[in-house]
């Protein structure tokens, strides 16, 4: 039903028509794009109804440039927020009380200098005025007649020129030197009678002119507060370092040479210089070129390569294709006392949260979200790769709603505090060992079958993206599943080929479908290579971290194929950087991070403080909760040491031969039982209370020396075995 017009109104037609035919105009007209403008962090875009700003782009305007709004921010980057304005009011009051402190305890020194500057000063005053005092200036016109005297002696007029000229030369010196002594003696006399403050200020007025001129070329009266800068970087410098490595063009005759334009700096950055280029247009060249070639450019620059910290600016932060960010230590930015991980003093921890993981080479916190996502360590032994390793299941410790899954193909002492808090712990490789670690993962596969099963039927107001939440988490009892394997290329190795697809397979599913159901995965081995560590586990891993390899090839290996052409290569660590390892997060992000340092006394301490939480929040379940060490600790029983390790490493066997026993203990700790013989770990462990009901067991029909686990156990007190009772 259409409305009938207000027949009240008036209608003048001409103006009407004058619109229709404006309307007309602007349909014919050309349609042009115009650019979005952002607007500065802060500041809002009004709204523009009637069209205005596209009628300023319009071609036909010449006024269009001269009233484009520039996209540039109004206000520096520092005052763009309040936080930052107090954080950097915040570094300055720092940096005064430290320059403050700094030259406060420096000061007698300084007094010391300044006197003797000022006593240099002193002298140079005198030989400087010296020749007025003296009247020199009037010594070369009586030499001159005296000169003359000798060749005319008969000269009378000659004789009274110079009469004369002595006489005056002797009164400017005796009027010269009265009222040099008269200012002298007033200033004497005058300091002398002065109030004490009035005689400081006539002090620092006289000798301040004075030290300033007794200074020399090298001669500085304070300290220098910062160390001397190591390394110098100019535009110049820039160019030219990039022109060598082949990334710039070398200018024709009578041409100048192809430069970059830089949209920061060389500026100082901290312990460095900060520097953000981008490439001339028409060279070829992009900033993956550039990345590519950094160990060249740190050359030509003069430094390691591993001071040299480069990146591509994306066009989220204003980059194009050819803009780099470069930064440039002034010495090696990951050598000194590891910082320790704020995990460290923590009480609890959520899961959910970024894990605190180290610190980059600026000094910045690198923090690593871990749900939904699957995690991938690699390295050359002893470089820090299970420490690293640890601060990520580390910090599941401290939430009780994580179980943990852990297996360790080495079967050393990194991983056996995780007894007191693992709902699975597998240590070494063995062949009990390699079959509770595939009935590890069968448990695991069943576990996410069953999530996936009861997400399913959840309703979209519960699970609104069928994956777990934290709600979820702790109505329906669905702990964080974190499953930890270290040393992979261990169990690969000494598994048959079957065995080896079967539990290859398996890895692949929970890391590929498992972070929807809240499984984490955390894996670690040496240098990957397709025997040890098969690429189609590697290629579905999300982020990666490796310490220092032999060359880019391993480096790819771990970090990921064409990694080290991009910048994110581990093979330009040194045997210093333990602890050290480069971060991939991402198909195009990474960074090499300084690992926190979290000693294993320490990590003790935390599965100690995760086993309390479990048991508070009713979570300690599997393989821990009949822990035998810990259980002890807990009801004020000491189990003897011996006894306790025997359980640990006869953990998956009923029985185990006296040799293979052996080889377990000193592989757990071979300070301890390095010197153990058959006879010595007898002797120590009926001295344990361990009485042995036969001193020979059967294993796969072969009969030998041994002992069985049910003898072991009997030494232990029963209510520890079997927990409070009723």
């Amino acid at each position: 039903m259409t409305q009938a017009p207000d027949m009240g109104s008036l209608h003048d037609l001409d103006q009407h028509r004058a619109a229709k035919e404006a309307t007309a105009t602007a349909a014919a007209a050309p349609v042009t794009l115009v650019k979005p403008t952002t607007p500065p962090p802060g500041e809002t875009v009004p709204a523009d109804p009637d069209g205005a700003g596209e009628a300023v782009d319009r071609p036909d305007n010449p006024l269009a440039d001269w009233l484009t709004v520039p996209d540039a921010p109004v206000l520096p980057v520092w005052a763009r927020s309040r936080a930052s304005v107090v954080a950097n009011v915040t570094a300055l009051g720092r940096l005064t009380w430290w320059h403050t402190r700094y030259h406060g305890i420096r000061a007698p020194k300084y007094l010391m200098k300044a006197v003797l500057l000022a006593a240099r000063g002193f002298y140079r005053a005198c030989v400087g005025l010296w020749p007025t005092l003296s009247a020199q200036d009037h010594t070369a016109a009586v030499k001159a007649l005296k000169a003359q005297s000798k060749v005319r002696p008969e000269d009378v007029e000659l004789a009274v020129r110079l009469q004369a000229a002595h006489a005056e030369r002797t009164r400017i010196r005796r009027w010269r030197f009265g009222a040099a002594a008269v200012a002298v003696t007033t200033a004497v006399v005058g300091f002398t009678v002065a109030p004490p403050l009035v005689q400081v200020g006539m002090a620092a007025a006289v000798g301040t002119p004075l030290a300033y001129l007794g200074r020399g070329k090298e001669t500085h009266l304070l300290d220098q507060a910062a160390p001397p800068i190591r390394v110098d970087m100019s535009a110049q410098q820039l160019n030219d370092a990039l022109r060598a490595a082949g990334l710039l063009k070398s200018g024709k005759e009578g041409q100048d040479a192809p430069k970059v334009s830089c949209s920061m700096g060389p500026v100082r950055d901290g312990r460095g210089w900060a520097v953000i280029f981008d490439l001339p247009r028409g060279g070829g060249k992009t900033a993956s070129d550039v990345l590519a070639k950094r160990e060249v450019i740190a050359q030509e620059l003069g430094v390691d390569e591993i001071q040299v910290i480069m990146s591509r600016v994306r066009a989220a932060k204003g980059g194009n294709a050819g803009r780099v960010s470069m930064w440039v230590a002034d010495d090696d930015p990951y050598l000194g006392t590891p910082n320790p991980s704020p995990l460290e003093k923590a009480e609890r921890f959520s899961i959910w949260d970024p894990i605190p993981f180290g610190q980059d080479a600026r000094g910045t916190r690198v923090a690593i979200p871990v749900m939904w996502q699957s995690m991938f360590f690699g390295g050359l032994p002893r470089r820090g790769k299970t420490f690293s390793q640890r601060l990520l299941t580390a910090a599941g410790l401290l939430d009780p709603f994580v179980r943990h899954y852990v297996a360790d193909g080495k079967g050393g002492a990194d991983w056996m505090p995780m007894k007191a808090v693992a709902h699975r712990l597998v240590m070494g490789a063995e062949d009990d060992a390699i079959d509770a670690l595939k009935a590890m993962l069968a448990e695991l596969l069943a576990e996410m079958e069953r999530r996936f099963a009861l997400l399913r039927d959840l309703p979209t107001s519960v699970c609104p993206e069928g994956k777990l939440t934290p709600d979820i988490v702790t109505k329906y009892n669905l702990p964080v599943i974190f499953v930890t394997i270290d040393e992979l290329q261990e169990y690969f190795t000494a598994m048959e080929k079957d065995d080896r697809e079967q539990v290859i397979n398996d890895l692949c599913r929970i890391a590929r479908r498992g972070p929807a159901a809240g499984f984490i995965s955390n894996f670690a081995s040496q240098r990957p290579d397709a025997e040890s560590v098969p690429p189609k586990l590697r290629e579905i891993i999300t982020i990666r971290y490796s310490t220092q390899v032999v060359d880019r090839t391993s480096s790819d290996m771990v970090l990921g194929k064409g990694k080290a052409a991009q910048g994110a290569d581990a093979s330009v660590l040194s045997e210093e950087h333990k602890g050290v390892g480069v971060l991939v997060t991402g198909p195009a992000s990474y960074v090499t991070v300084r690992a926190d340092y979290l000693d294993g006394p320490t990590f003790a301490a935390l599965c100690r403080k995760g086993r309390a939480l479990r048991e508070a929040a009713g979570q300690l379940t599997g393989d821990a909760a009949g822990d035998v060490t810990a259980a002890a600790d807990a009801a004020g029983v000491t189990v003897p040491p011996i006894v306790s390790d025997v359980l640990e490493v006869m953990r998956h066997s009923p029985r185990m031969f006296t040799t293979d026993l052996l080889a377990a203990l000193v592989n757990l700790d071979e300070d301890t039982y390095g010197d153990f013989n058959a006879e010595r770990l007898a002797a120590e462990l009926e001295a344990a209370g361990v009485k042995r009901t036969s001193k020979q067991v059967k294993i796969s029909g072969a009969n030998g020396a041994g002992y069985q686990r049910r003898d072991i156990e009997d030494a232990v007190p029963a209510e520890i075995l079997l927990g409070p009772t009723g």
